[in-house]
């Protein structure tokens, strides 16, 4: 066969792949490379057809044979560090294109696939860098735009992003650009402009189901759950297998009480959680009825999913761990996006400013939230030897200011609750991690060493169930401010409570009242005649859902009494007005709890086996009134229908509440701050010894009296 047919053939090729002939394309490209073995061009071309069928291997040889026979071609190069890249050698990929782009320096499309892989490996900066030499040849190079603006992003640099995209946007509308702007818009909690990004790019790629998925965590993120129920719905209408959005829509089922369409949803969500994929959030799996071995398995897919994320990163961001010198102050750090008027700060102001006053403790705060003014973070601020704003900053720049600052022991506050930075602690930036108080279970990660808990929390049988080495505090995990004022509470009148009913309050957020929780105070509420239940301002479809669940269990809808969120002083002085507040399960009141204990007010909890199902009741043994530990759903029924209906037995509980509150350790923030301090010491004193991390539970010597 002559070299003038051989050209026919192979231009007959090139023009089977541009029409998407892919599996004819590769059927003749590797006959002909029978007839033609030295043919560089058919080898490459047979190549390009077989990594566009997804057998990589093959390919790759292709491409190594081509670069064989003809080693000067640029693209064989390139297509062979494709390859190398996609096989997961982003190193070979890297120094392949290095040497193509040394041989061809002004081609802005090599420059692009050279930063590319960069990006694959790690190193933004430099990525960055050829990114700009190729705009720098060909300006209107879109590729170039947008992966720099996706650097950009990366490096914390939204602004930046925001100028480039808006730029090449100006000129022609494009899906892509406009989802990596509407990336940036919401880093910087920019939400309803982010929404409004990615709904103009599903309006220009309407059959792309992650538009309207976007657009719905941006509609969930302002509050506007019915929308965002509509627009998951869409994208799972385009796409059945976009297992993220069914976690999400679960969860916001949940939030607007509409238990029938949730019930089956939350079997396909159980059945995510368990497959591996990390594609179930562990926060929102936390609201459904799974065991501790079902959470624990989330989580570690989750945390997986993020080691695998950050892993091309650690290439270039490695830290070494300096021995601590023992003489000097242990230094802690604790990472949060609840350093500002937020549950977290109002827990731990007061227990943060008596660990800061230890001699032998440094306490950095690092807040991943700007400051808003408040008093809970001028507490705070004041508390630590070192106040660190990361806000805005990406993970690694994050993990960088934690190491400079030498942490010895860092505690990640908020895991997999929103706001947190579980990428930080994959990159290992101190030598001991732990996890503590917003996250309510197990993270799964391997690059936690402890969980800080109880013993009621996480009973001995159960520890199996954690990642993590469990610290045991012998005392409540949760701290609790006594400063916290409780202002005095307008008449009932005021919220249309009733003056002469029992009033049941039961403020947990609407997603943790699920239908069996409901179903239980409605038990209640029946035998307690003239009672109300006193909840949270939920919406208008959330609220009329629960009057028509109230109706089917034979209560009157208008015993349900609903009133809006209110600043934390008129929060707490409102329970004087409740008689007794009823738990959910499986997610308890915790902050919740805590709040109404302080302000007066006995809480009903029945403990199940999970974390999230024992805070609660955690509170109540800590504070010494294990007779509001219910041991099933009978006994929490039969309890509280007890207390609702004998006015002399209720005022009796509240009263040794009044008490209690006045002398229990549960509010003893000095003690709590020492016995936390000791449970620090002894995680440093394990690692400098060279012991790994196990089950550490301070001496009966440290603990002080309840």
């Amino acid at each position: 066969m002559s070299g003038k047919t051989a050209s026919a053939l192979v231009a007959r090729i090139v023009e089977q792949l541009e029409r998407g002939d892919v599996a004819g394309a590769e059927a003749q490209a590797g006959k002909l490379r029978d007839a033609f073995p030295d043919d560089a061009e058919l080898a490459r071309l047979h190549g390009v057809a077989l990594f566009m069928l997804g057998r990589g291997a093959e390919a790759r040889r292709a491409f190594e044979q081509a670069v064989r026979l003809a080693p000067d071609s640029v693209e064989a190069r390139s297509n062979l560090a494709g390859a190398l890249q996609a096989d997961g050698d982003v190193d070979g990929a890297v120094a392949l294109l290095e040497q193509v782009v040394r041989d061809r320096p002004s081609d802005p499309a090599l420059r692009n696939n050279l930063a590319n892989a960069l990006r694959a490996a790690g190193d933004d900066e430099r990525a960055r860098g050829e990114y700009l030499a190729a705009l720098a040849i060909a300006p209107d190079h879109f590729g170039a735009i947008v992966n720099l603006a996706a650097t950009e992003l990366s490096l914390g640099r939204t602004t930046e992003a925001e100028t480039r995209l808006r730029e090449v946007l100006a000129a022609q509308p494009h899906p892509q650009a406009l989802l990596l702007l509407g990336h940036v818009l919401n880093r910087q909690a920019r939400h309803a402009e982010a929404q409004a990004v990615y709904q103009q790019a599903a309006q220009l790629a309407p059959d792309a189901a992650q538009f309207p998925y976007q657009a719905g965590l941006m509609a969930d993120e302002q509050h506007h759950y019915g929308e965002a129920v509509r627009l998951y719905r869409r994208a799972l209408q385009l796409d059945p297998n976009l297992k993220l959005a069914e976690g999400q829509l679960l969860f916001v089922l949940r939030r607007e009480c509409e238990w029938d369409a949730a019930e089956p949803l939350s079997r396909r969500v159980k059945a995510r959680a368990l497959d591996g994929s990390g594609s179930v959030d562990p926060f929102a799996f936390l609201a459904e009825d799974a065991t501790p071995a079902e959470q624990l398995a989330c989580a570690r897919a989750r945390a997986a999913r993020v080691e695998r994320d950050v892993q091309p990163l650690t290439r270039h961001l490695r830290f070494a761990h300096a021995t601590r010198d023992c003489a000097a102050p242990l230094k802690v750090g604790f990472l949060s996006a609840g350093f500002h008027a937020h549950a977290t700060a109002l827990l731990t102001a007061a227990m943060f400013e008596h660990l800061g006053r230890l001699d032998d403790i440094e306490l950095h705060l690092f807040a991943s939230t700007p400051d808003d003014g408040s008093d809970a973070r001028r507490r705070l601020h004041t508390a630590a030897h070192g106040f660190h704003v990361v806000a805005g900053e990406p993970a690694t720049a994050v993990a960088q200011r934690v190491h400079d600052t030498h942490i010895d022991v860092l505690v990640d506050v908020d895991g997999w609750c929103a706001g947190g930075m579980p990428g930080v602690f994959a990159f290992r930036p101190a030598p001991v991690q732990a996890s503590w108080l917003a996250y309510p279970g197990t993270t799964g990660a391997a690059c936690i060493d402890y969980l800080i808990a109880d013993r009621f929390l996480i009973p001995e049988p159960l520890q199996g169930f954690y990642s993590e080495s469990v610290a045991y505090l012998p005392r409540c995990y949760q701290p609790s401010d006594p400063a916290r004022p409780v202002g005095a509470p307008p008449p009932r009148s005021a919220f249309g409570l009733p003056d002469d009913a029992v009033v049941f309050a039961s403020f947990n957020n609407s997603w943790k009242l699920n239908a069996a929780s409901f179903s239980r105070i409605c038990a209640v509420l029946r035998e307690v005649p003239g009672s109300v239940l006193w909840l949270l301002d939920a919406g208008h479809d959330a609220n009329m859902r629960l009057r028509d669940a109230a109706r089917l269990r034979g209560l009157d809808p208008q015993r349900l009494v609903f009133s809006p969120a209110l600043p934390h002083l008129q929060h707490l002085a409102r329970y004087e007005l409740a008689d007794l507040f009823l738990d959910t399960n499986p997610y308890n009141a915790h902050t919740t709890a805590s709040d109404a204990i302080w302000a007066g007010c006995p809480v009903l909890t029945r403990p199940g086996e999970t974390f999230a199902s024992r805070v609660a009741g955690s509170l109540n043994h800590h504070l010494g009134m294990p007779e509001l530990i219910a041991r099933d759903d009978k006994t929490f029924v039969d309890a509280a229908i007890r207390y609702g209906n004998d006015r002399s037995v209720l005022a009796a509980l509240r009263e040794r509440l009044a008490g209690l509150r006045q002398t229990s350790g549960l509010f003893d923030m000095q003690a709590c701050a020492r016995d936390f301090a000791a449970l620090l010491r002894a995680m440093d004193e394990r690692r400098r010894k060279g012991m790994s991390p196990q089950t550490i539970a301070l001496p009966s010597s440290a603990r002080q009296p309840e």
